[in-house]
């Protein structure tokens, strides 16, 4: 992948006003430079799969942000009762076993796999795979490539993970060492036995209007 000489600003004829800014001498191939491109861009949501591809992402609109707000409150309503795990909101970037670094909408890690890090490593990306995500489609969201996340995920171990169609009123279920599952129209998941007495509200998201 080359390195830029100079401070480059891409622009997106699809997109616009969206830019896009990569400083000098950053190779965002490198761990390093991937997060240095994620700072100088603070108002991106920018990923990164193992086979190299870079996804970007803007902020949510409207309808999309309060289902993210939502789904957020359900699942930290129940962390705080359990009290076994932390969670995480969609700005949180995980880096996984096979070199990508991943943002979902939601996830929950037990508190024992978090405190063998070191304090550097809280400080940037995690460098763990969540126990359990969530990723929220959007009206703009094209499936297959949620779908193909949604298995990169499982791949690096995420034990369970919920792909929620709110236009669709679907839920694509991914759990470790099962084939995924599709739901259609549920009023709650029982998301036990990984997330222990976590009965997630999908009616309320999925009622949900503006």
């Amino acid at each position: 992948m080359a390195i830029a000489t100079r401070t480059t600003i891409l622009r997106f004829p699809f997109a616009e006003g969206i830019e896009l800014r990569l400083r000098p001498g950053v190779d965002i191939a490198e761990r390093a430079g991937f997060e240095a491109l994620c700072e100088d861009n603070p108002d991106m949501r920018i990923q990164r799969s193992g086979r190299g591809e870079l996804t970007i992402e803007m902020p949510t609109k409207g309808f999309t942000g309060a289902c993210n707000s939502l789904l957020a409150i359900l699942l930290g309503v129940w962390a705080l009762a359990n009290g076994q795990g932390l969670t995480f909101d969609s700005s949180t970037g995980f880096d996984l076993p096979e070199g990508s670094t991943l943002s979902p909408d939601a996830a929950w890690v037990r508190k024992e796999r978090l405190e063998v890090l070191t304090s550097e490593q809280k400080k940037s990306f995690l460098p763990i795979t969540p126990d359990f995500i969530a990723e929220l489609r959007s009206d703009s969201d094209r499936l297959s490539p949620l779908q193909a996340k949604m298995v990169d995920w499982q791949s690096n171990g995420v034990r369970l993970g919920l792909l929620l169609d709110p236009a669709n009123r679907k839920v694509h279920v991914y759990r470790l060492g099962n084939e995924p599952q599709i739901l259609d129209d549920p009023t709650t998941i029982d998301c036990s036995p990984e997330l222990p007495g976590f009965l997630l509200d999908v009616k309320a998201l999925f009622d949900l209007t503006l």
